[in-house]
C-alpha cells in the first residue's frame, strides 16, 4: 500500500474525493454511479500511475537490456506479485496475465478441451455469468462434454444438496461464481471445492465479483483456478489474471502461440516456457497490469471488513426504504449476500426504468446482465441492478431510491 498503514476508520467521503469522475454532473444532476458490478471507476492513484508510466517509464518488457525496458519489466512483475498477495497465492508464478476474466476462463476451458472425452461432465450453476457458461458450451459442442446445472433456491442461494448429487466419476470440472453478478449470492466456494476434489474434479472459481465484495484467499478455498478482472477492481479495462495451482498450470496446455511463451523454436520442434509465461503470448498489457497493481495496492490500505460492512449498510438502507412497495420484486435475498440490489418493476421494462433514472443522474444497469439461464429460472425477461462500491454514500442510496420511485410513478 502507498503509505504502509491500514486505514481502520472507513470514511467513504474521503474515498469518494479520490475519484475525479464522481464530481461531474449528468443531465444537470450530480452523478450517482451505481453500475459498479459492470465496471468500477478509477481513483486518482491509478490515473496518475498510468500517466507517469506513459510519460516517463514506458517500454516493452522482458529481454530488453536498456533502462526503460528494465524499469517497465520491474513494474510489470511487481504488479504480478501484488496480485499474488491479494489472492494469497503461494508464489507470483501462479498468476497469469489475461485481458480479463473472460479470457482467463477461456484459457482454462481451451486447455481442458484437449483432453475431454465424450460424456465427460462439467458442472456449472444456474447463477453463472455467460463468461462462465459459453466456454464450457464450446466443449459440449466440439468434444461431446455434458453440462450439468446446479440449481438455486428461491432466495438465490445455491442448492448444495443438488450440487452434491451432480458430482460423479465423469465430473471433470466444477465452474462456479464466487459471487453472483445478479443475485449478490456469495457461494461457499471452499466447501464446493472440497466436495469436487473428493469426486476427482478440478474447480474454477469466477472471482470477478467475489474479489471485489468478498475476501479471495485461494489457499483457504483450495481451488485449482481463480479468475479476476481488473476493471471491477478500480483498475483499467483490458487486464485480468488467472490464478492456478502450480500442478494445474504445469499440466495445462498453451493457449496461444507467439513470442514470450516459448523457450526455443526450431523448424522441427518447439520447447515452451514454464508457467506463467507459457500462457502469455505476445506483448502483454503492460500499462494495464501496472494499473491493476496500483489499484490493488490502493485498495489494500482499507480494511476489507470495514468496506464490506459499509457497502452492505448502503444495500440494507435501500432495502429498508423500499419495504412495502408491492410493485417491486427483489431478485436474490440469500443470507450473507453482497451489496447488489437487482429488481423488477411491475408494469415497466428494465431498460425504461434505467433510462428514466438516468434523467436524475442515477446510473444503474438494465437487461439480463449476461445471465440468461438465471433470468429464465427467475421468470423475468429483464431486471435493473444497483451495485454499491466503497465510494458510494447514504446520499447516493437515497438519490437512487427517490429516482426509482419517480421512475415507477412515470408508468402509473
Amino acid at each position: 500500500m502507498a503509505d504502509g498503514a491500514l486505514v481502520t476508520t472507513f470514511d467513504p467521503y474521503a474515498v469518494r474525493a479520490q475519484f475525479p469522475i464522481l464530481s461531474r454532473q449528468v443531465n444537470g444532476k450530480p452523478l450517482i454511479y451505481l453500475d459498479n458490478a459492470a465496471s468500477a471507476q478509477k481513483p486518482r492513484a491509478v490515473i496518475d500511475a498510468l500517466v507517469a508510466t506513459m510519460e516517463g517509464g514506458y517500454a516493452n518488457v522482458h529481454r530488453g537490456l536498456h533502462t526503460l525496458s528494465n524499469e517497465a519489466t520491474e513494474a510489470f512483475e511487481k504488479a504480478r506479485e501484488i496480485v499474488a498477495r491479494f489472492l494469497n497465492a503461494e508464489t507470483s508464478d501462479q498468476i497469469v496475465w489475461t485481458k480479463g476474466g473472460t479470457e482467463a476462463i477461456n484459457l482454462v476451458a481451451n486447455g481442458l478441451g484437449l483432453s475431454i472425452q465424450p460424456g465427460d461432465e462439467i458442472i456449472v450453476t444456474e447463477m453463472e455469468h455467460h463468461s462462465n457458461i459459453v466456454p464450457w458450451h464450446f466443449l459440449r459442442e466440439r468434444y461431446g462434454a455434458v453440462l450439468k446445472w446446479a440449481p438455486i433456491k428461491d432466495d438465490g442461494a445455491l442448492d448444495m444438496a443438488a450440487y452434491v448429487d451432480l458430482l460423479g466419476p465423469r465430473t471433470r470440472m466444477v465452474a462456479v461464481t464466487h459471487m453472483s453478478n445478479v443475485l449478490g449470492t456469495i457461494n461457499p466456494v471452499a466447501e464446493i471445492t472440497r466436495l469436487a476434489h473428493a469426486a476427482g474434479a478440478q474447480v474454477l472459481i469466477d472471482g470477478c465479483q467475489g474479489a471485489v465484495h468478498a475476501t479471495p484467499d485461494v489457499q483457504a478455498i483450495g481451488c485449482d483456478f481463480y479468475v479476476i478482472t481488473g476493471h471491477k477492481l478500480f483498475a483499467p479495462t483490458g487486464i485480468g489474471a488467472l490464478y492456478g495451482k502450480a500442478e494445474a498450470l504445469e499440466t495445462l496446455p498453451s493457449y496461444q502461440g507467439g513470442g514470450e511463451m516459448i523457450e526455443t523454436v526450431a523448424q522441427d520442434q518447439i520447447r515452451y516456457a514454464k508457467p506463467p509465461h507459457r500462457f502469455e503470448a505476445g506483448t502483454p498489457p503492460i500499462l494495464e497490469a501496472i494499473g491493476l497493481g496500483v489499484a490493488l495496492d490502493w485498495l489494500a490500505q482499507y480494511d476489507r471488513a470495514a468496506v464490506q460492512a459499509h457497502e452492505h449498510a448502503l444495500y440494507q438502507h435501500a432495502l429498508d426504504r423500499l419495504q412495502g412497495q408491492n410493485w417491486l420484486r427483489i431478485l436474490g435475498q440469500a443470507e450473507g449476500k453482497g451489496a447488489l440490489l437487482t429488481f423488477a418493476v411491475e408494469g415497466a421494462h428494465a431498460h425504461d426504468v434505467a433510462q428514466i433514472m438516468d434523467r436524475y443522474g442515477v446510473a444503474v444497469r438494465a437487461g439480463t446482465h449476461c445471465a440468461e439461464p438465471l433470468a429464465k429460472r427467475l421468470g423475468v425477461t429483464s431486471s435493473t441492478r444497483a451495485s454499491f462500491a466503497l465510494y458510494n454514500t447514504l446520499e447516493d442510496t437515497d438519490a437512487f431510491v427517490d429516482a426509482l420511485i419517480k421512475a415507477r410513478n412515470f408508468f402509473v
